[in-house]
């Protein structure tokens, strides 16, 4: 990209300026080129099914102790060492063959419809209650 700028500078500018902007162009193209394979280098694509090992997973049919999940949209077996039930999220923590090993997310309040009653609200520091007075709520 920088060679191509540096040809069309070359092309408005009188003679001696033209090779100078030209080797110039040459050798920011090179840099630029070395720069680039050392960046891909560094950043080699993650593929397989290793990269899901820590990703969360919800729990599509109960794990007692073999069910199933649902990672990145994907239905997956999964075998679990605690029980969970459908709708829990759980962390993949290995694979085998083609079945997810899974273990239960320790859970930190979350923002399901049961977490939330109408006299008390869970928040990952802690319960709190509600109290009405004059119809408004206080925490």
């Amino acid at each position: 990209m920088i060679l191509i700028v540096a040809i069309v500078i070359s092309l408005f500018v009188p003679w001696p300026w033209k090779l100078l902007v030209l080797g110039a162009g040459v050798v920011a193209e090179i840099g630029e080129v070395i720069w680039g394979r050392r960046l891909a280098r560094r950043w080699r694509p993650k593929t397989g099914v290793e990269t899901m090992i820590g990703m969360h997973a919800e729990v599509v049919s109960p794990l007692h102790p073999l069910g199933q999940v649902k990672v990145n949209g994907e239905l997956w077996e999964a075998t679990s060492s605690a029980d969970a039930d459908v709708g829990d999220t759980v962390v993949v923590s290995g694979i085998e063959g083609l079945t997810l090993l899974v273990e239960p997310l320790a859970r930190q309040g979350s923002s399901r419809s049961d977490d939330v009653g109408p006299d008390r609200l869970s928040f990952a520091q802690g319960e709190y209650e509600r109290k009405e007075t004059n119809g408004d709520y206080k925490l």
